[in-house]
């Protein structure tokens, strides 16, 4: 296979109020003791692969994910803000519950690509954000391995774009916590090696 990156893109672990509240970009959302088991399981899995960067979104949950990876394989920990999570503007805090009754919400959920977020950002700008990111740590690790910790619809966006998927059927893709998911980028050529694995895959 001619050179290229593999990118683990990780889902970051378990949180209090996960599936209940929109936490979005909003502080405080720190892992609970099902994510840090989590994170410790997938940093063991990640120790069996010669990974030689790992980057992180900034948020909390993000980051400490990334740390059990870190203190395992002893890397350092690079946060690149294009992997942050969607600005979900003022839905950011509302529970799942009036968000799946609103109507908005419904048509950003079915209509991606021409949705708008009050307040906050569209799925193409996150979306492009993120490719952007990957493209450029492409760039600079061509011909390693590198483990990225993001969001679970900042893994959907990317996997949708490099597998030629509508960003309007992303949804389709499951990205459980703390899972991860595999893309080689090469030169001229692109795989995904697989998607939502478990720690033990």
């Amino acid at each position: 296979m001619p050179a290229g990156t593999t990118f683990h893109l990780i889902r970051h672990a378990s949180y209090d109020l996960l599936g209940q509240v929109l936490a979005g970009r909003s502080p405080g959302h720190s892992l609970n003791d099902v994510g840090r088991a989590e994170a410790e399981r997938l940093a063991q899995a990640l120790s069996q692969r010669p990974i030689a960067a790992l980057i992180t979104s900034p948020l909390e949950r993000a980051r400490e994910t990334a740390a059990f990876i870190a203190k395992r394989l002893q890397l350092d920990v690079r946060i690149e803000p294009d992997l942050d999570e969607i600005d979900f503007g003022a839905w950011t805090g509302w529970r799942f519950d009036m968000l799946h009754a609103a109507q908005e919400w419904q048509i950003f959920n079915h209509l991606r690509s021409a949705a708008k977020i009050p307040g906050g950002e569209t799925m193409l700008q996150a979306q492009a954000r993120a490719v952007a990111a990957i493209v450029r740590l492409h760039a600079q690790w061509c011909g390693a391995e590198v483990a990225v910790v993001s969001h679970g619809d900042i893994v959907k966006a990317v996997l949708a774009y490099f597998a030629g998927m509508p960003i309007d059927l992303m949804r389709r893709l499951e990205i459980a916590p703390a899972s991860r998911s595999v893309l080689w980028l090469g030169e001229m050529d692109v795989s995904i090696g697989g998607i939502n694995l478990s720690a033990s895959a």
